[in-house]
């Protein structure tokens, strides 16, 4: 009985203490900054934010329409630039770093992203006759927050959930992350506020978010509000790569 009450307070301690691992570093396993690349061929613009300098590139400039582009967690979104400058070329494209990725200084974190994201729209919106955006994975939050607090004209959300504590739940079953996630990302709260149409697309063997997290989101929109499609056969990281989720892009964005 001794030994039971033993195993017993060891494995609650072990317990414990992977929570409290899980709660002090929970930034590192949500938040995965790339590199500044180098020789990338477009040209690079800067904001400033909260004392911090943000960096990226601005595709086809001098257009009269605008897109401004969120990224995944770990995504080198130059990598978008040889398709989004022939697919969308009626658009200059925004593609800039998070805070903590690239060049851009700091430390990322829900509430400074989400404050950079204003900054970005507040500082380009005046030069353009409409400004649309376009989140992937991470980046669909902070485009839902920035849809719902600014006047956009389209909102294409790709790979995108409702919350990112309930898609950390479904990859932690054994820890309560709902209850202790900081950065939420919480976007079934801010869909009720955007008026744009929505663009929602995912990918049918996504093992990072999960298909019903999507659609649990757009339960939180109005009716008819939201095209939704499913690329079949493709996953989290490879989706961009199908010609399906390219044509829908181009299409959505040039509907009245």
């Amino acid at each position: 009985m001794k030994i039971l009450f033993s195993i017993t307070v060891l494995i609650a301690f072990a317990y414990l203490l992977l929570l409290a691992g899980m709660f002090v570093f929970q930034r590192s396993l949500l938040y995965f900054p790339v590199p500044y690349q180098q020789g990338v061929k477009a040209e690079e613009i800067q904001f400033s934010n909260e004392g911090l300098q943000l960096s990226g590139w601005i595709l086809n400039p001098g257009r009269s329409r605008a897109i401004i582009y969120f990224g995944g967690n770990s995504e080198a979104i130059e990598n978008n630039i040889a398709n989004y400058e022939g697919d969308l070329n009626d658009y200059s494209i925004y593609l800039v770093h998070y805070r903590g990725y690239g060049k851009s200084e700091g430390s990322p974190g829900e509430a400074g992203l989400f404050a950079d994201a204003l900054a970005i729209y507040d500082a380009i919106q005046e030069q353009y006759d409409s400004v649309s955006l376009i989140g992937r994975s991470l980046g669909s939050g902070v485009a839902v927050y920035l849809a719902a607090h600014r006047k956009i004209d389209k909102l294409i959300l790709l790979t995108p959930y409702d919350s990112i504590a309930e898609v950390a739940q479904m990859h932690y079953p054994f820890i309560p992350v709902r209850y202790v996630a900081r950065d939420r990302f919480e976007s079934f709260r801010y869909a009720s506020k955007i008026t744009a149409a929505v663009l929602m697309v995912t990918a049918e063997l996504d093992r990072v978010v999960p298909v019903e997290r999507a659609l649990k989101l757009r339960e939180f929109f109005s009716d008819g509000q939201v095209t939704y499609r499913m690329i079949r056969s493709a996953a989290h990281n490879d989706v961009t790569e199908f010609s399906e989720y390219r044509e829908l892009l181009s299409s959505f964005l040039e509907q009245s």
